[in-house]
């Protein structure tokens, strides 16, 4: 099996780009930039060779320190795990070369909010979010009403597949979280899952969904996590969301055969370092960086 770095290396090269590979704070690094030549951009590829949960920490402590680092002094880096490239290859190849602006894209105001089918929702998350789906109560589709605006030279071929009424992202939300203050009770719903295709970018597609939520459900509050391995989350900032604190980070047995992750519960003797967990023996294992923890408060309380 070749290396990681080679693999994409390899890829983009493919596609016409220029890489380079150099070293930023110890760590091994992708060096390219966009089509046009305007913009810098850097890949860091984390492979996953951890034999235990304390290597598996030891490395996400490391690769976090580089990745804090190279964004003091450039672009925060286009992180890439292992697992996620080879289980998920047409996804993550997708969203390189979006990071890299060869994309479509589709605007909002051209879309319309519908309530799907929880198997309509699954589908296209398994397909297009890098945790697959998540039990929720609300499942909401963003369609295509009509294709206008800019697509990437690069994937005009691909207009077809975005004709109108075609599903190009998807929302889910939570049931109530009850709690009571005084004489009122406060419902908190979690935002659990949003994807678009990996390929298009979807000006405002968050917001129309998050409003549409908003108005059918009336919710009290919404909570909701971005994942450190791929952003800060700042789109939730945008949106009207407060960041409210951390979630610490969560560690995952890897199978190096499916390449598929499960969260190693707290407390097992693979959490503390010790044998595999059941079932799982020759896994690997891959800790994340956590998650920042967002909300949105839509009535006063305390």
């Amino acid at each position: 099996m070749t290396r990681l770095i080679d693999e994409i290396t390899l890829f983009l090269e493919s596609k016409g780009f220029e890489c380079s590979r150099q070293m930023r704070d110890g760590a091994e690094v992708i060096c390219t930039r966009t089509l046009d030549g305007r913009h810098s951009r850097i890949i860091l590829p984390l492979e996953i060779s951890a034999a235990s949960a304390t290597q598996a920490a030891e490395v996400s402590d490391r690769a976090y320190e580089c990745v804090e680092f190279i964004r003091t002094l450039e672009d925060a880096p286009l992180i890439i795990t292992e697992d996620r490239w080879r289980a998920q290859e047409s996804m993550m190849r997708a969203r390189l070369l979006a990071h890299l602006e060869i994309f479509s894209q589709a605007f909002a105001r051209n879309c319309e909010v519908r309530r799907i089918e929880k198997a309509e929702a699954r589908d296209f998350l398994t397909h297009n979010h890098s945790y697959g789906y998540a039990a929720c109560r609300y499942h909401y589709g963003l369609f295509l009403k009509r294709q206008t605006g800019h697509l990437a030279a690069s994937l005009e071929d691909k207009e077809s597949s975005l004709a109108p009424g075609t599903l190009i992202a998807v929302a889910t939300f939570s049931n109530a979280r009850k709690w009571s203050k005084g004489d009122r009770v406060i419902k908190s719903y979690e935002w659990t899952r949003y994807a678009s295709l990996p390929d298009l970018r979807v000006s405002g597609g968050m917001g129309k969904m998050l409003k549409t939520f908003i108005n059918d459900v009336r919710p009290d509050d919404i909570m909701s996590y971005a994942d450190l391995e791929w952003s800060r989350g700042d789109v939730y900032s945008r949106l009207g969301f407060v960041l409210e604190g951390q979630k610490e980070p969560v560690l995952f047995s890897v199978d190096p055969r499916s390449w598929e992750r499960t969260p190693v519960k707290p407390g097992t003797t693979a959490a503390s370092g010790g044998p595999v967990i059941p079932g799982s023996a020759g896994n690997l294992f891959f800790r994340n960086f956590g998650s920042n923890k967002y909300r949105m408060k839509l009535t006063d309380y305390e």
